[in-house]
Order: C-alpha cells, then sequence, then structure tokens
C-alpha cells in the first residue's frame, strides 16, 4: 500500500518510457524504496546462488563446497547400492512369494540394462551441467525408491532395481564425481578420495536405518521414506549451492588464480577429447580394461567372502565382521592414497593399485584363522580406498574435462558390467570343483596383466596439443 501511494504522488514522467531516455536514466530518477523493490523483483535464484558463491569464495575456495554437495550425493546414492538392497532382499522375498536366487538373477540383469544408459546421462551432463541433471536425477530417484515400495510381481521387481540402480548407482555418482572433477585439477587425487568416503558413511548408516524403518513400518513403506529423505537432504544444497563449474564464476580449479585470457566467465574453452576421439586412443582400452577387472574381482569377493570363509572352517560371524575391519582401512587410508595420487605418475599408481587388487585375492585363499582373516581384511579394505578414488579420477586425467560426462559414463557402464559379471567365475568354480581357491589364483594373474599394461599408459597425444596450444 505505501509503494501503491508513493507511485500516484510521483510525477509520471519519472516512470515514462520517454525516447532516449535509458533504463540507467530511469534507475536514477526512481525513489530509493522503488529501486529497492525493483531488485529484490529482479533477483532469481540464480543471482542468489552466484552471490552466495562469490561471499564462500572469498574465505574459502568454493570447491570445497562443492565437494561436500558431492560427498553428500554420493552417501545418497545409498538407496541404489548393493548394500542397501541386501537388507530387503528376505523381506521382498517372503512377500513376493520369490526365492533368493530369482531375486539375485533379477538384480544382476536390472543392473546390467540400467548400465547402459549411463553414456546418454554423460552427454546430458556436458550438455546441461551437474545442477540441472542432478536435480533432475534426485526428484527421479527420490520417486523411484517410493514406486519400490510398490513392486507386486518379478517384472515390477526388475524395473525398479533398473530405475534405482540407474538413477542411485549409476545416475548421482556420475553427477557427484563429474562436479568434483571440475573444480579440482592437482588436487583431484585428494578431492575424489575424499568424496568416496560418502560411500563408506553410505555403508555404515543405510542398512541400519533401512532395518529400523523395515521394524518400524515395514519394507514397502521403508521406501517411500527413504525417498523422501533423499529429497530433503539433496534437492535444497543442489539447488542452492552447485555451480557447474569454476570457470563459470570466472575462477580456476583448486583456487588457482584466473589466467589472463580476456575471456569472461564460462567463456574459457576447456581441453578434453570428445568420446569417439577417446574410443581411438589406447590408453581408453588400458584403462577400461583395469577398471573392468578391479570392477569384477571386488564384486566377486563381496559377494562369496561368507562363503569363502566358511570352506575354510571359520564362521559366517568372523566373515561378517571382516567387512567392518575392510571398511576401517578404507576410510583411513583413502586420503592418503588420493594424496599419492597427486604427486606420483598416475600410471604407477594405477599399476600399483592392481598389484593390491592382485594381492588381495591370494591372501583370501590363505586365510585360516582369526590372524589371516584380519590380515586379507586390511589388504582389502586397501584395495578398496584405491579402486574407488580411480573410478572417479582417472577419466579427467586422461582425456580432459570439455567432454567429460560421455567418457565417464562409458567408463562407468563398463566397470558396472565388470560388477555384474564378477561372480560367476567363481559361482561356477564352486558348483563344479566344490572349491574356490584354485580359481581365485588363477583370476589373481587378470589384475597383473592389467598392471602390466598399465605401465603403458600416456597422455593422448591430442589432449597433449590442447594442453600446449599446439594443432
Amino acid at each position: 500500500m505505501r509503494f501503491r501511494a508513493l507511485w500516484h504522488r510521483m510525477p509520471r514522467q519519472v516512470y515514462s518510457r520517454q525516447p532516449g531516455v535509458g533504463s540507467s536514466r530511469r534507475r536514477a530518477l526512481a525513489p530509493p524504496e522503488s529501486r529497492r523493490i525493483q531488485r529484490v523483483n529482479r533477483m532469481s535464484l540464480s543471482r542468489v546462488r552466484e552471490r552466495v558463491a562469490f561471499k564462500v569464495n572469498q574465505r574459502v575456495f568454493y570447491g570445497w563446497v562443492m565437494l561436500g554437495v558431492a560427498m553428500a550425493g554420493i552417501f545418497a546414492s545409498g538407496p541404489g547400492q548393493s548394500h542397501m538392497f541386501s537388507v530387503f532382499i528376505g523381506p521382498i522375498g517372503a512377500d513376493l512369494g520369490v526365492s533368493a536366487s530369482a531375486i539375485a538373477a533379477t538384480y544382476a540383469v536390472a543392473t546390467l540394462v540400467a548400465a547402459s544408459g549411463l553414456p546418454l546421462m554423460g552427454r546430458l551432463v556436458d550438455r546441461h551441467g551437474v545442477r540441472r541433471m542432478a536435480s533432475i536425477v534426485v526428484l527421479l530417484l527420490g520417486l523411484a525408491c517410493m514406486a519400490f515400495g510398490a513392486v507386486s510381481g518379478l517384472v515390477m521387481l526388475a524395473f525398479g532395481f533398473a530405475a534405482l540402480r540407474f538413477l542411485g548407482q549409476g545416475s548421482l555418482m556420475l553427477n557427484c564425481n563429474n562436479l568434483v572433477a571440475h573444480w579440482f585439477e592437482r588436487r583431484r587425487g585428494f578431492a575424489m578420495s575424499l568424496i568416496a568416503l560418502g560411500f563408506a558413511a553410505s555403508m555404515a548408516v543405510h542398512p541400519p536405518l533401512a532395518q529400523w524403518l523395515i521394524d518400524s513400518v515395514g519394507w514397502r513403506q521403508a521406501w517411500v521414506w527413504l525417498g523422501v529423505l533423499t529429497w530433503v537432504l539433496m534437492l535444497p544444497l543442489i539447488v542452492a549451492l552447485v555451480q557447474n563449474r569454476p570457470e563459470d564464476m570466472g575462477l580456476e580449479p583448486d583456487g588457482a588464480a584466473p589466467a589472463a585470457t580476456g575471456a569472461g566467465p564460462g567463456r574459457l574453452e576447456l581441453p578434453g577429447l570428445t568420446l569417439r576421439e577417446a574410443l581411438g586412443t589406447a590408453a581408453f582400452y588400458i584403462i577400461a580394461a583395469g577398471l573392468f577387472t578391479a570392477a569384477a574381482l571386488v564384486t566377486a569377493l563381496h559377494f562369496y567372502q561368507v562363503s569363502i570363509f566358511a570352506t575354510h572352517g571359520l564362521s559366517p560371524q568372523l566373515a561378517a565382521r571382516v567387512f567392518s575391519v575392510s571398511a576401517l582401512t578404507m576410510v583411513v587410508t583413502m586420503p592418503f592414497f588420493g594424496r599419492m595420487l597427486d604427486r606420483y605418475r598416475t600410471e604407477h599408481m594405477f599399476a600399483a593399485a592392481l598389484v593390491v587388487m592382485s594381492a588381495t585375492l591370494v591372501s583370501v585363499t590363505l586365510v585360516g584363522g582369526l590372524v589371516s582373516a584380519l590380515a586379507y581384511a586390511v589388504v582389502f579394505g586397501l584395495n578398496n580406498a584405491a579402486t574407488l578414488t580411480l573410478y572417479a579420477y582417472i577419466w579427467p586425467r586422461y582425456f580432459g574435462r570439455r567432454h567429460l560426462g560421455s567418457i565417464q559414463g562409458t567408463g562407468q557402464m563398463v566397470a558396472v558390467v565388470g560388477a555384474s559379471l564378477g561372480p560367476l567365475p567363481l559361482g561356477i568354480a564352486f558348483d563344479l570343483f566344490g572349491s574356490y581357491v584354485e580359481t581365485t589364483l588363477a583370476l589373481a594373474v587378470l589384475p597383473l596383466l592389467c598392471a602390466a599394461a598399465a605401465l603403458f599408459l600416456r597422455m593422448p597425444a591430442a589432449l597433449v596439443a590442447q594442453s600446449t596450444g599446439g594443432d
């Protein structure tokens, strides 16, 4: 009302759009309260987000805020991760009247189908940015959680598994890794190791939370609450804080001083290969082979650890406790491995991680008591720390950031396929021979072969030329 009274008391020509009178002159003639109201009306959410980002960046590099959001996103991917589904297998089987083997087969097929969509998600991230795509993914992930609580048969269960795996384990993790890869370069290894701690937190929090919800409201309502919690945690963070890349704010990765290029914010041309160009390099296939092998063998050990311990005369309780030791080792060693990635040659660190994978397979065949089980648990935890960090770190390291989403999506698809197929050799071996030892030792050769190939990793010549300004 006060503004309306001011409007009628002021001379009309102050607000008239006279020819030759620019918007700056009109703003100068407007009274202070009117200018304030106009500014408030014009201030969009994006401006608020930018102002917050610039104010925070005056105190601390804004990339650390993005790292915190990404860590929360990795945690929020829990409803699409295997450690979450393990809690629901019993209640789902009892309610739907299906066997555990049928659920496992449905889960494997759904995971493979979900993996096929990740290259498309990567291209969408390249085109529209993390903020928009992560918002959509989180919205859909919440809806998928709620819909999963309404499944009524194997077909719907398969669709539910595929949606949760694609959106949670696939798309949300891809968006988070992509975001941090843009904001960090010299300290990318350390940053990637920190966001992976969100996965460890999910392993610690989500299974007991899910079990509490199942006991309280049943498994179907539990999924509704998981969907709501996903929205509450992630949507405000993404909408209010996420900036796709530092160049959009006139900044550089790692908080380095901006180069004097004369280009405005967001106009710098980032170095990077297209997916087609990346597929034409030897580096892509060396990396893909190593990550495929690591994903397959890590999943196989997670899947059969209790059974392997049982064939060695050890109790299921001991096998379950070993998981906790491995998780603790992973949390402690992951930041150290990330710093080593920033300090030492990437091909040497990649090869070393694959050698640790081989050592893990050998050590599990030697488990015969508490001491050897603990030794295996430590080695397995170190292996998990290395592989989780490398998944996110290595693609931008060798192929740049310009088309990172499409390359990451394709690489993540390869790893998911490996994880889906990994348990098969050990399962077949046990059915045929009644033992895991010989097949496990034979599989231990594969990481060594990949490690030898990793020593020949070199930066693609096209990316070197872009980075140095050559033709």
